[in-house]
């Protein structure tokens, strides 16, 4: 999966805050889906990585999901923003297990109730 993200992450565009963001959702039902985060110069207009993927995922018919794959290309572990976390709690249930790492090779595997517990501010931007 690692890989996949690696590939994926450079079809991130964001060129405004330099952040790139890959996920991959798989749903309960072992198919996958892939989002990037595509930012906006109208910021309200920027979508993430996680909320692409999952949108994806629920225009094909997935409702329920087993794990998420998330990769950023920051120096640290990039945890998902709260307006993801909302869509997330939409569909998740608290054991989805989220594998969330760095390009640099830097990884956490967390349940969904644990990452609901972490935030992201802008100290976790450059």
């Amino acid at each position: 999966m690692k890989d996949k993200l690696k590939e994926l992450i450079k079809n991130s565009y964001a060129p405004y805050s330099g952040v790139h963001f890959a996920c991959i959702v798989e749903s309960d039902n072992g198919n996958f889906y892939e989002g990037v985060n595509i930012e906006n110069a109208s910021y309200g207009g920027t979508i993430c990585a996680e909320r692409n993927a999952i949108n994806a995922a629920v225009s094909h018919g997935e409702r329920k999901f087993k794990a998420l794959y998330l990769m950023t290309d920051l120096d640290h572990i990039g945890m998902p923003c709260h307006i993801c976390k909302q869509s997330m709690l939409e569909f998740f249930d608290e054991n989805v297990l989220f594998n969330i790492m760095t390009v640099l090779g830097e990884s956490k595997v967390m349940t969904f109730r644990e990452v609901m517990e972490t935030i992201f501010s802008k100290d976790d931007l450059r």
